[in-house]
């Protein structure tokens, strides 16, 4: 039996929409704030622009983390105990980059920048959760949604950034950061709230009970892995995915550091680096649905191949742009945003549809956790490139990393029959 065979299952789609929505506007704020302040956090810290790069790639690669035991907490507990778990390690990061704030010490801020992390793999994961239920044909239109809606949270988050602690040193006073700490920790915690109480029943469960697979097995990360050799489509939703991670992660870190490092007042730098990284983040999420619909339309292969093209013209704007031409910057993190969109909508819907629910949540934990490694990867490479070239040279390796994914377009991306699979 499928899910659409099921006279309740419309209705309680439409209910884990909804609170997946709501959610992904919580968490959305949050991760936009994180965005917003951690490579300046780092940087005032060290003085040194490759560990503001590594502690922004942690942030945003942290799901590494996180992804082993949320794959076995989500085998076992559904999408809600797994989402749950990765809003909680976000809050214990938010507390220790604040405890990390009062010793002025940037291994721990670093540390506590991984664990936030997990506020990202939850928002990544939420996407999947909008998936399991949904018919068919309308997959990536429902994924695609859940996507659109972290737009009104991440866009606002790092212009929130700067007002939070405006009204936190009014308050409180103390060291420069902790109001941004504290708003993440507030809307971490109001997240996890509306997911253990409204992502009631369990889509992932659900979905199995349709299926027929409550007495599968349970699988681990290594499954994804196997699944994703064996299984065209998965490889190259997975190798997309982190290919498009990565670019969008090495070139988004660095901006703000580019643009600080073209203006003399830093507070003024905070406003202008709220207000394009939340013009970059809008172009991540806003026109979600349209490339849902278009992967529902003509399959997910034309959107990732509108996708790389995407990303390279970003590379090619903002790397050829000054620090002071913000609008020629600005324009080319939209780009970004969008190829990251494209992306990530199209492989997650690909990676999705290839696989039974009882197969889920290992290969998509499996394709989340290629991510993450990917984003720290980029994170890592951005800070010394930046530091010991340019810039502009950094945004040259990203176009080249997002041409990698050509070949696997050009070959078979149709998921193999269960025979197949089998053998």
């Amino acid at each position: 039996m499928t899910a659409t065979a099921h006279p309740d299952t419309t209705k309680l789609q439409k209910r884990v929409l909804r609170t997946l929505f709501t959610t992904q506007i919580l968490g959305g704020l949050a991760v936009g704030i994180g965005i917003a302040v951690g490579a300046l956090l780092i940087e005032d810290m060290t003085g040194s622009s490759t560990y503001a790069g590594l502690g922004q790639s942690l942030f945003v690669g942290g799901s590494a983390l996180v992804v082993v035991p949320a794959v076995r907490i989500t085998e076992r507990f559904g999408r809600r105990g797994g989402l749950a778990f990765g809003y909680a390690c976000a809050v214990l990061g938010t507390l220790v980059v604040m405890a990390a704030i009062h010793l002025d010490n940037p291994v721990v801020a670093v540390s506590g920048y991984f664990l936030l992390g997990s506020g990202s793999f939850a928002g990544l994961q939420s996407r999947y959760a909008a998936a399991d239920l949904a018919p068919p044909e309308r997959r990536g239109s429902h994924l695609a949604l859940v996507v659109w809606a972290t737009t009104i949270g991440s866009v606002a988050g790092p212009s929130i950034a700067g007002f939070a602690e405006r009204v936190w040193t009014a308050w409180a006073g103390g060291p420069a950061y902790i109001g941004s700490m504290v708003a993440m920790a507030l809307l971490f915690v109001l997240t996890a709230a509306v997911i253990g109480v409204f992502l009631r029943p369990d889509p992932l469960l659900t979905a199995r009970e349709l299926s027929g697979e409550t007495d599968a097995p349970k699988r681990s990360i290594a499954d994804g892995f196997r699944t994703a050799k064996s299984n065209p489509a998965v490889r190259t939703g997975v190798v997309a995915a982190a290919l498009g991670h990565f670019v969008m992660v090495g070139v988004m870190a660095m901006t703000a550091l580019h643009i600080r490092h073209g203006m003399a007042d830093p507070e003024d730098a905070l406003t202008v680096v709220g207000v394009i990284l939340g013009l970059h983040i809008g172009g991540m999420y806003a026109l979600a649905p349209v490339f849902g619909r278009l992967v529902d339309r003509h399959g997910a292969r034309p959107v990732l191949v509108a996708g790389t093209v995407g990303l390279v013209a970003a590379c090619a704007v903002a790397g050829s742009s000054p620090a002071a031409d913000h609008l020629r910057l600005s324009i080319g993190l939209v780009l970004l945003g969008l190829g990251w969109s494209a992306m990530t909508v199209a492989s997650a819907a690909l990676v999705t549809g290839a696989v039974t629910p009882a197969r889920r949540p290992s290969t998509q934990g499996f394709s989340d956790l290629v991510m993450g490694l990917a984003a720290m990867g980029a994170g890592i490479a951005s800070g010394p490139i930046v530091e010991y070239a340019s810039y502009g040279m950094l945004c040259v390796f990203c176009a080249v990393v997002t041409l990698c994914v050509v070949p696997f377009l050009m070959g078979r991306i149709v998921p193999p029959k269960p025979a197949e699979e089998a053998a």
